[in-house]
């Protein structure tokens, strides 16, 4: 193909996703913010009052910049699983396989769709944040920078699931029993700091706390990891999850089986 019928394929399968997530916003955009709108009310406002400071912030400034986190992990996750995979359910990727387009534009172009949402609720529950408390923004460049490429780690995420999946409950499977426990226990309603050191050290090993404490470090200035090590770790998960989800396109796994 050449370079312009490439970029033509691509923004064709990353206009489609957007249109296909702007569509339904009921079902994408409106529930994550409904739901963030409560634990700001419930954890920031009524808990956080009797918890007080934390990492030198009061505990609603200290958690938002995790929950948004949050909100952008699961819908870039959610956003590339349901699509993808709805797509093979319904055999209409072999239409996209057996045509010239390169299967790294397929996969790019439905991994910029799922950081597309990811980053729009992000924005939306940026902005009802800013009802129920005042963020510094201590950082601009690295706080964008960290949560494009967590989106873009978590849409490749969805990708590999959807590859894997056989049916839409397995798309379930992940976000229920890995992302839910471990975005909980990643650093977005508390410090590490506040752990035993045996539970700092397995806290440690959640990828999600690095990418959180350097959202946070990007807002208040305040991190419980090294953020040029989260920065190293997020770029090292992207590039191993796009080689491997590349590889099993390319070899039709999950999808000719």
């Amino acid at each position: 193909m050449k370079n312009s019928e490439i970029w033509i394929a691509f923004f064709t399968i990353f206009r489609r996703e957007i249109r296909r997530f702007m569509r339904i916003w009921p079902q994408t955009l409106l529930p994550p913010a409904i739901t963030m709108t409560l634990y700001f009310a419930i954890f920031g406002n009524l808990i956080g009052s009797r918890i007080g400071e934390m990492g030198g912030f009061s505990y609603m400034q200290y958690i938002v910049p995790g929950l948004i986190m949050m909100s952008v992990i699961t819908n870039s996750y959610s956003n590339v699983a349901s699509s993808f995979f709805s797509v093979k359910f319904q055999h209409s990727i072999q239409e996209m396989l057996v045509s010239p387009t390169p299967n790294y534009v397929i996969l790019l172009g439905y991994v910029l769709g799922g950081v597309a949402r990811g980053l729009a609720v992000g924005f939306i529950v940026t902005i009802l944040s800013l009802f129920f408390s005042h963020l510094p923004l201590e950082n601009v460049f690295l706080t964008i920078l960290v949560v494009i490429l967590t989106s873009i780690m978590f849409s490749l995420g969805g990708f590999v699931n959807a590859l894997y999946a056989r049916s839409f409950d397995d798309i379930s499977i992940i976000p229920t029993f890995v992302l839910t426990p471990l975005t909980y226990l990643g650093g977005v309603f508390y410090s590490i700091d506040l752990l035993p050191d045996f539970w700092q050290n397995v806290s440690l090993l959640n990828p999600i706390l690095y990418m959180v404490n350097a959202f946070r470090f990007g807002i208040l200035g305040v991190s419980d990891i090294n953020v040029y090590w989260a920065l190293i770790i997020v770029c090292l998960f992207i590039v191993l999850l796009y080689c491997f989800g590349l590889n099993r396109l390319n070899q039709g796994r999950g999808i000719r089986d």
